[in-house]
């Protein structure tokens, strides 16, 4: 029985006194020297560090001073007798996969949310166009002219273009509102075979 609990008492100070961790660095503390880093089973494990530990980052050295909270850190340590504290004899930082960045495509998806906005349609030719406006002429109702916003959408055939693509006679459909003043603005025009009569 006293075998078993020694075996079991021996086991666990192993398993606190581990010579290579990975964690968290939480704090260093250069005055000191010592750096506190959490452990993945949220153990917070305090070192000593001093002139003589080798820290690198990608494979070159780098000063401890460098060392910045929330690195991800491996540190191989010794214990020193009768010091409470471990001393880190390396301090190696991981380099973990840069977050990959989703970069949308343009796309009319992408306006959705312009888009919804709207709750006036139209549809006709463009009689006249400059970059503040476009005037259109519609089947029914006469001329209307229409306000384009920094953020009107414009689409040929579902692709994004830019608004210097307008020109006169272009058949198009508008989506918009009224604004403040009551002049219609345009969130989006579009135009293509798609709009073309059969």
């Amino acid at each position: 029985m006293r075998a078993g609990v020694f075996i079991l008492l021996c086991l666990s100070t192993l398993a606190q006194d581990l010579p290579v961790v990975r964690g968290v660095l939480v704090r260093r503390d250069i005055k000191t020297g010592e750096l506190s880093l959490r452990a993945a089973d949220d153990r917070v494990l305090r070192y000593r560090f001093d002139a003589q530990t080798y820290v690198e980052r990608e494979n070159r050295a780098i000063d401890a001073a460098d060392l910045k909270a929330g690195e991800q850190l491996e540190v191989v340590s010794e214990a020193v007798p009768g010091a409470p504290l471990r001393a880190a004899r390396s301090i190696h930082v991981l380099s973990l996969a840069p977050p990959r960045h989703h970069l949308p495509t343009p796309s009319l998806r992408a306006a959705a949310v312009e888009i919804e906005k709207g709750n006036l349609t139209f549809s006709g030719l463009i009689l006249r166009v400059t970059p503040t406006r476009l005037v259109l002429h519609q089947r029914e109702g006469g001329d209307q002219e229409i306000l384009l916003r920094p953020d009107t959408r414009f689409a040929d055939n579902g692709e994004v273009v830019a608004a210097a693509s307008l020109k006169p006679n272009m058949r198009v459909f508008v989506r918009g509102a009224r604004n403040d003043s009551g002049n219609v603005e345009a969130f989006q025009v579009v135009w293509g075979s798609m709009l073309e009569p059969k």
